[in-house]
């Protein structure tokens, strides 16, 4: 019998779907899963009449591939990467593959690698994104890790990755933990996005009092213009929807959001490595205050909930929310590419950022128009220091920054909560800023804690500290 071309292990949604991906593809694929009867289950229904061969041990598993074996999990990141190498070790031998496709943390990730390049064993950590459709039609993928055991494993996922006008959304991204690290800020942006559409709404609905059916078509005609992206497509089609007594479906749904802690890590690495992501961890605290519903319910009743009433131009607010949203999420991509910037810097990974791009443009949850002029800005300058200092970018941000502002000010005066639009404005104002008030901060900590600072009319580096009372202290 001929031998597997690649082993998956674990079988839920997104470990079935990327197994029939490669079914459709042409390569011969063997699984494995730890409750036996997934495996049935999967070759009885959606695998029945392929070449896919299911096992039923980790012996009987690694038998049924070719050599270098090539081994995938889509398990639940954690320990249970750990405890699935430790049962392959036995059977694994120099220059076999292992690819780990869920969401480990990077650092795990390291690991990982670090200890299987010990024992000639490839390792690769790689970002998967697109969900259940993706996984089945094409996702995005990046890959990271050993480099020899990407050139292997190339035609694999590059075939079965989405296509963007025939290119693979599957680059090469970097050694070690980078396909991860990359995956994780995706997963950030992703929050933001999210975030900001979710205030979008908000300022609609609650501002505006606009109605469902025709936040349906706002969505849908924005969809149309530079906001163009999946989620607001799939934004539109949610305010479609319909509840069987034919109310709007939106509207029956709890107001607590969950996470898987991506988001979270995203803004732990940028306090690691004192990088302003203020956006996208506005979107996680977001996430967090909405699951105290309980007390924010006590708190309505306190405080109250009635709002100013709005009096203006609904036309023209629409089209300002629509430029804060545009503007908002260009500091959202401007502080991802901050943050692997300075983590490359690090780490000595060699990102290439429009690759990058590229990989997020099909199949991801974050694809979007906008992601081609990304590419382009580091076509033209590949050692751009920030998205914002690219021509068209600042030329985008000033065209909204009127909007913006009236953005946010409506959300002040009508008490709309709007964390994502207003810190990404505050951002944006502090980063244009020549000079701001650290000084008073570097003067307060001289103060209290003797801990220097730098002059204006001396060269940097060079450090003072002043006699703050007039008594040596």
């Amino acid at each position: 019998m001929k031998k597997a071309d690649i082993g998956l292990i674990g079988l839920a949604v997104m470990g079935q779907n990327l197994v029939l991906n490669m079914n459709d593809h042409g390569f011969k694929v063997a699984v494995y899963n730890r409750t036996a009867s997934k495996i049935d289950d999967f070759l009885q229904g959606s695998a029945h009449g392929t070449a896919i061969v299911g096992t039923y041990s980790i012996e009987e598993f690694v038998a049924t591939l070719k050599t270098p074996h090539v081994i995938m999990f889509m398990v639940k990141a954690g320990q249970g990467i750990d405890q699935l190498i430790e049962q392959l070790a036995p059977y694994l031998g120099q220059g076999d593959i292992i690819i780990d496709g869920g969401n480990s943390n990077y650092q795990d990730t390291q690991r990982r690698f670090e200890d299987l390049i010990r024992k000639d064993i490839r390792f690769l950590g790689v970002g998967i994104s697109g969900g259940e459709e993706g996984a089945r039609h094409g996702p995005s993928v990046m890959p990271g890790g050993s480099y020899k055991g990407w050139q292997v494993v190339k035609p694999i996922l590059q075939a079965i990755a989405a296509k963007v006008d025939g290119v693979p959304c599957c680059q090469w991204v970097g050694a070690s933990g980078a396909g991860h690290y990359v995956k994780m800020v995706h997963n950030g942006i992703e929050y933001g996005d999210m975030q900001l559409i979710s205030e979008a709404y908000h300022l609609l609905r609650t501002g505006l009092k606009i109605n469902v059916e025709q936040l349906q078509h706002i969505f849908a005609e924005w969809n149309q213009g530079v906001l163009n992206s999946y989620l607001i497509e799939i934004t539109s089609h949610i305010l479609g929807a319909k509840d069987k007594d034919g109310a709007p479906l939106l509207d029956k749904i709890l107001d607590t959001a969950g996470q898987k802690g991506t988001g979270k890590w995203t803004g732990i690495e940028a306090l690691d490595l004192g990088i302003p992501l203020t956006l996208i961890s506005e979107a996680v605290f977001a996430r967090c205050l909405s699951a105290l519903q309980e007390e924010r319910v006590k708190a309505a009743q306190l405080f109250g909930g009635d709002r100013a009433f709005f009096e203006g131009d609904v036309d023209a607010t629409i089209v300002a929310i629509a430029d804060a949203l545009y503007a908002s999420k260009i500091i959202s991509y401007a502080q991802g590419y901050m943050l692997m910037r300075e983590m490359a810097k690090v780490s000595g990974w060699e990102l290439q950022y429009g690759d990058i791009a590229l990989m997020w443009r099909g199949g991801c949850i974050i694809r979007s128009q906008f992601l081609d002029n990304i590419k382009q800005a580091f076509d033209k300058n590949p050692k751009l220091e920030n998205l914002l200092l690219d021509d068209f970018f600042a030329t985008e941000i000033k065209r909204a920054e009127t909007g913006w502002r009236k953005t946010v000010k409506m959300g002040i005066d009508l008490g709309i909560p709007i964390p994502a639009f207003s810190s990404a404005l505050a951002f944006y104002d502090g980063y244009r800023s020549q000079r701001l008030p650290a000084n008073l901060l570097q003067a307060q900590r001289d103060y209290f804690g003797a801990h220097t600072y730098e002059r204006i009319d001396k060269p940097r580096g060079e450090f003072f500290h002043a006699d703050w009372t007039g008594q040596n202290g």
